[in-house]
Protein backbone atom coordinates (compact mmCIF):
# COMPACT_ATOMS: atom_id res chain seq x y z
CA UNK A 1 0.00 0.00 0.00
CA UNK A 2 1.58 3.77 -0.94
CA UNK A 3 0.12 6.84 0.77
CA UNK A 4 1.16 10.32 0.02
CA UNK A 5 1.03 11.89 3.74
CA UNK A 6 0.67 15.88 2.88
CA UNK A 7 1.67 18.67 5.02
CA UNK A 8 -0.17 21.67 6.70
CA UNK A 9 0.68 25.76 7.22
CA UNK A 10 -0.71 27.20 10.09
CA UNK A 11 -3.09 29.92 9.46
CA UNK A 12 -1.79 32.43 12.41
CA UNK A 13 -0.40 30.58 15.89
CA UNK A 14 -1.46 32.14 18.84
CA UNK A 15 0.57 30.56 22.13
CA UNK A 16 -2.18 31.18 25.16
CA UNK A 17 -0.46 29.94 28.10
CA UNK A 18 2.11 27.71 29.49
CA UNK A 19 0.40 24.60 31.02
CA UNK A 20 1.65 23.20 34.56
CA UNK A 21 2.58 19.35 32.26
CA UNK A 22 5.04 21.89 30.32
CA UNK A 23 3.17 22.14 27.34
CA UNK A 24 1.37 24.92 25.88
CA UNK A 25 -1.96 25.72 25.04
CA UNK A 26 -2.28 27.46 21.16
CA UNK A 27 -4.83 28.59 19.18
CA UNK A 28 -4.20 27.64 15.60
CA UNK A 29 -5.95 26.93 12.28
CA UNK A 30 -4.23 24.02 10.77
CA UNK A 31 -4.76 23.97 6.31
CA UNK A 32 -3.61 21.08 4.36
CA UNK A 33 -0.86 21.43 1.50
CA UNK A 34 0.04 19.11 -1.44
CA UNK A 35 3.60 18.90 -0.75
CA UNK A 36 3.52 15.47 0.08
CA UNK A 37 6.12 12.85 1.40
CA UNK A 38 5.74 8.93 0.54
CA UNK A 39 4.92 5.92 2.33
CA UNK A 40 4.76 2.76 1.18
CA UNK A 41 3.99 -0.29 3.33
CA UNK A 42 4.19 -3.79 2.67
CA UNK A 43 4.08 -7.49 4.33
CA UNK A 44 7.17 -7.96 5.74
CA UNK A 45 9.37 -10.37 3.29
CA UNK A 46 11.14 -12.00 5.92
CA UNK A 47 8.96 -12.33 9.37
CA UNK A 48 10.14 -9.51 11.04
CA UNK A 49 9.45 -5.25 11.04
CA UNK A 50 11.17 -3.16 9.28
CA UNK A 51 11.81 0.51 8.46
CA UNK A 52 13.66 2.08 5.23
CA UNK A 53 14.55 5.76 4.43
CA UNK A 54 15.11 7.76 1.76
CA UNK A 55 15.08 11.43 0.25
CA UNK A 56 15.94 13.98 2.64
CA UNK A 57 17.60 13.65 5.42
CA UNK A 58 15.83 12.45 8.44
CA UNK A 59 17.61 12.93 12.10
CA UNK A 60 17.41 10.85 15.17
CA UNK A 61 17.20 7.71 16.22
CA UNK A 62 15.02 5.31 13.81
CA UNK A 63 12.94 4.30 16.43
CA UNK A 64 12.01 7.78 17.09
CA UNK A 65 10.67 8.23 13.62
CA UNK A 66 6.87 8.16 14.02
CA UNK A 67 5.77 5.84 10.94
CA UNK A 68 7.54 3.42 13.37
CA UNK A 69 6.12 4.57 16.62
CA UNK A 70 2.42 4.40 14.71
CA UNK A 71 3.30 0.69 13.85
CA UNK A 72 4.04 -0.30 17.29
CA UNK A 73 1.42 1.57 18.66
CA UNK A 74 -1.28 -0.10 15.92
CA UNK A 75 0.70 -3.28 17.38
CA UNK A 76 0.41 -3.21 20.54
CA UNK A 77 -3.29 -3.02 20.58
CA UNK A 78 -3.89 -5.04 17.18
CA UNK A 79 -2.67 -8.58 15.94
CA UNK A 80 -1.29 -7.34 13.25
CA UNK A 81 1.86 -8.93 11.39
CA UNK A 82 5.09 -7.05 11.17
CA UNK A 83 5.77 -4.99 7.85
CA UNK A 84 7.84 -3.56 5.78
CA UNK A 85 7.86 0.42 5.60
CA UNK A 86 9.77 3.01 3.37
CA UNK A 87 9.70 6.39 4.07
CA UNK A 88 10.52 8.61 0.61
CA UNK A 89 11.18 11.70 2.51
CA UNK A 90 10.26 15.20 0.51
CA UNK A 91 8.69 17.60 3.37
CA UNK A 92 11.60 19.18 5.20
CA UNK A 93 12.44 18.46 8.74
CA UNK A 94 12.60 20.72 11.16
CA UNK A 95 10.12 23.06 8.53
CA UNK A 96 7.18 24.04 11.01
CA UNK A 97 4.81 21.59 8.39
CA UNK A 98 4.41 18.37 9.96
CA UNK A 99 6.01 16.40 8.03
CA UNK A 100 6.89 14.02 10.95
CA UNK A 101 3.16 13.85 12.31
CA UNK A 102 1.79 13.43 8.80
CA UNK A 103 3.90 10.33 8.28
CA UNK A 104 2.62 8.86 11.37
CA UNK A 105 -1.02 9.92 11.25
CA UNK A 106 -0.98 8.02 7.40
CA UNK A 107 1.06 5.47 8.75
CA UNK A 108 -1.76 4.67 11.38
CA UNK A 109 -4.64 5.08 8.46
CA UNK A 110 -2.85 2.26 6.38
CA UNK A 111 -2.71 -0.01 8.68
CA UNK A 112 -6.37 0.40 9.51
CA UNK A 113 -7.10 0.35 6.22
CA UNK A 114 -4.00 -2.95 5.04
CA UNK A 115 -5.68 -4.91 7.53
CA UNK A 116 -9.09 -4.16 8.09
CA UNK A 117 -8.80 -3.10 11.85
CA UNK A 118 -12.40 -0.82 11.29
CA UNK A 119 -11.41 1.79 13.69
CA UNK A 120 -13.48 4.84 13.02
CA UNK A 121 -11.90 9.14 12.77
CA UNK A 122 -12.26 9.38 16.57
CA UNK A 123 -10.66 6.02 17.24
CA UNK A 124 -7.80 6.69 15.09
CA UNK A 125 -7.57 10.21 15.90
CA UNK A 126 -7.11 9.16 20.09
CA UNK A 127 -4.43 6.90 18.58
CA UNK A 128 -2.80 9.92 16.22
CA UNK A 129 -2.39 12.25 19.78
CA UNK A 130 -0.43 9.75 21.51
CA UNK A 131 1.98 10.18 18.70
CA UNK A 132 2.13 13.89 19.01
CA UNK A 133 0.34 16.79 18.80
CA UNK A 134 0.16 17.74 15.36
CA UNK A 135 -0.92 14.29 14.19
CA UNK A 136 -5.04 14.12 15.22
CA UNK A 137 -5.38 16.96 12.22
CA UNK A 138 -4.51 14.80 9.39
CA UNK A 139 -6.07 12.17 10.13
CA UNK A 140 -9.53 14.23 8.84
CA UNK A 141 -6.83 16.11 6.92
CA UNK A 142 -9.53 19.25 6.40
CA UNK A 143 -9.20 22.85 7.42
CA UNK A 144 -9.63 22.91 11.47
CA UNK A 145 -9.77 25.62 14.00
CA UNK A 146 -7.19 23.65 16.91
CA UNK A 147 -6.78 24.63 20.61
CA UNK A 148 -5.43 22.61 23.72
CA UNK A 149 -2.08 21.29 22.22
CA UNK A 150 -3.39 21.26 18.83
CA UNK A 151 -5.44 18.12 19.49
CA UNK A 152 -8.85 19.60 19.89
CA UNK A 153 -9.95 20.12 16.27
CA UNK A 154 -12.93 22.23 14.96
CA UNK A 155 -13.69 21.94 11.18
CA UNK A 156 -13.53 25.89 9.67
CA UNK A 157 -14.39 27.39 6.37
CA UNK A 158 -11.34 29.27 4.53
CA UNK A 159 -11.99 31.00 1.54
CA UNK A 160 -8.80 30.51 -0.66
CA UNK A 161 -10.30 28.93 -3.78
CA UNK A 162 -8.46 30.07 -6.65
CA UNK A 163 -5.58 31.30 -4.98
CA UNK A 164 -1.53 29.71 -5.23
CA UNK A 165 0.25 29.03 -1.93
CA UNK A 166 4.33 29.11 -2.26
CA UNK A 167 6.29 27.74 0.20
CA UNK A 168 9.56 28.87 0.79
CA UNK A 169 12.24 26.87 3.54
CA UNK A 170 15.80 28.88 4.36
CA UNK A 171 18.65 26.40 5.42
CA UNK A 172 18.34 26.89 8.60
CA UNK A 173 16.80 25.00 11.65
CA UNK A 174 14.38 26.51 14.01
CA UNK A 175 14.62 24.42 17.43
CA UNK A 176 10.72 24.18 18.98
CA UNK A 177 11.75 23.71 22.18
CA UNK A 178 14.06 27.16 21.75
CA UNK A 179 10.96 28.67 19.87
CA UNK A 180 8.69 27.74 22.88
CA UNK A 181 11.30 29.36 25.41
CA UNK A 182 11.79 32.69 23.90
CA UNK A 183 8.09 33.74 23.40
CA UNK A 184 5.69 35.17 26.15
CA UNK A 185 2.10 33.56 26.32
CA UNK A 186 -0.97 35.32 26.40
CA UNK A 187 -4.56 35.49 25.25
CA UNK A 188 -5.35 37.50 21.98
CA UNK A 189 -7.19 40.27 21.43
CA UNK A 190 -9.46 38.28 18.72
CA UNK A 191 -9.59 34.72 18.19
CA UNK A 192 -8.91 33.38 15.13
CA UNK A 193 -12.02 31.50 14.56
CA UNK A 194 -13.33 35.37 13.96
CA UNK A 195 -10.04 36.59 12.02
CA UNK A 196 -10.04 34.01 9.54
CA UNK A 197 -13.61 34.96 8.55
CA UNK A 198 -12.26 38.57 8.08
CA UNK A 199 -11.76 39.27 3.77
CA UNK A 200 -7.80 38.30 3.22
CA UNK A 201 -6.64 41.46 2.79
CA UNK A 202 -7.34 42.02 6.05
CA UNK A 203 -4.92 38.98 6.85
CA UNK A 204 -2.04 40.63 7.17
CA UNK A 205 -3.14 43.33 9.56
CA UNK A 206 -4.79 40.74 11.87
CA UNK A 207 -3.47 37.43 11.63
CA UNK A 208 -0.17 36.85 13.45
CA UNK A 209 2.03 33.49 14.63
CA UNK A 210 3.18 34.51 17.56
CA UNK A 211 6.76 32.55 17.03
CA UNK A 212 7.43 34.88 14.39
CA UNK A 213 8.90 38.20 15.05
CA UNK A 214 11.92 35.97 18.02
CA UNK A 215 12.94 33.57 15.26
CA UNK A 216 13.12 36.30 12.61
CA UNK A 217 15.44 37.84 14.83
CA UNK A 218 16.96 34.99 15.56
CA UNK A 219 17.30 34.19 11.84
CA UNK A 220 16.68 37.21 9.83
CA UNK A 221 16.56 35.07 6.20
CA UNK A 222 12.92 34.00 7.33
CA UNK A 223 11.44 37.76 7.79
CA UNK A 224 13.33 38.58 4.25
CA UNK A 225 11.37 35.86 2.46
CA UNK A 226 8.35 36.78 3.77
CA UNK A 227 9.03 40.70 2.55
CA UNK A 228 10.21 39.10 -0.99
CA UNK A 229 6.86 37.13 -1.11
CA UNK A 230 4.84 40.65 -0.39
CA UNK A 231 6.77 42.67 -2.78
CA UNK A 232 5.86 39.69 -5.27
CA UNK A 233 2.43 40.35 -4.67
CA UNK A 234 1.56 37.97 -1.96
CA UNK A 235 -1.80 38.76 -0.50
CA UNK A 236 -1.37 37.09 2.67
CA UNK A 237 2.20 35.35 3.76
CA UNK A 238 3.58 33.82 7.42
CA UNK A 239 5.75 31.47 8.99
CA UNK A 240 4.13 28.16 9.38
CA UNK A 241 4.77 26.73 12.98
CA UNK A 242 7.53 27.93 14.90
CA UNK A 243 9.36 28.01 11.06
CA UNK A 244 11.26 27.53 9.33
CA UNK A 245 9.10 27.52 6.15
CA UNK A 246 7.58 30.82 5.07
CA UNK A 247 4.38 30.71 3.14
CA UNK A 248 2.84 33.28 0.45
CA UNK A 249 -1.12 32.79 -0.96
CA UNK A 250 -1.13 34.41 -4.57
CA UNK A 251 -3.76 35.50 -6.63
CA UNK A 252 -1.73 34.52 -9.65
CA UNK A 253 1.18 31.81 -10.16
CA UNK A 254 4.31 33.02 -8.38
CA UNK A 255 7.65 33.81 -10.16
CA UNK A 256 10.32 32.38 -8.39
CA UNK A 257 12.76 32.16 -10.33
CA UNK A 258 15.96 33.53 -8.99
CA UNK A 259 14.57 34.86 -5.94
CA UNK A 260 15.36 32.05 -3.15
CA UNK A 261 18.35 30.72 -3.83
CA UNK A 262 19.33 27.97 -1.84
CA UNK A 263 15.78 27.64 -0.47
CA UNK A 264 13.98 24.57 -0.85
CA UNK A 265 11.10 26.11 -3.29
CA UNK A 266 7.64 24.72 -3.40
CA UNK A 267 4.31 26.17 -5.67
CA UNK A 268 0.68 24.34 -5.32
CA UNK A 269 -1.43 24.39 -8.28
CA UNK A 270 -4.86 26.60 -7.66
CA UNK A 271 -6.48 25.56 -4.47
CA UNK A 272 -9.71 24.57 -4.52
Amino acid sequence: MIVKPNCKVNLGLNIVRKRIDGYHDLETVFYPAGLCDIVEINPSADGRFCFSASGLKIPGDQATNLCVQAYELMREHFNIPPVDIHLQKIIPVGSGLGGGSTDGAYTLKALNEMFNLGMSNDHLKAFASRLGSDCTFFIENIPSFAKGRGEILEKVDVGLSGLYLLIVIPQVHVSTAEAYSIIQPGRPAASLKEIIKLPLSQWKANMINDFEDPVCRKFPIIGQIKEMMYSKGAVYSSMSGSGSAVYGLFNEVPVTEGLFPGCFVWISSQLK
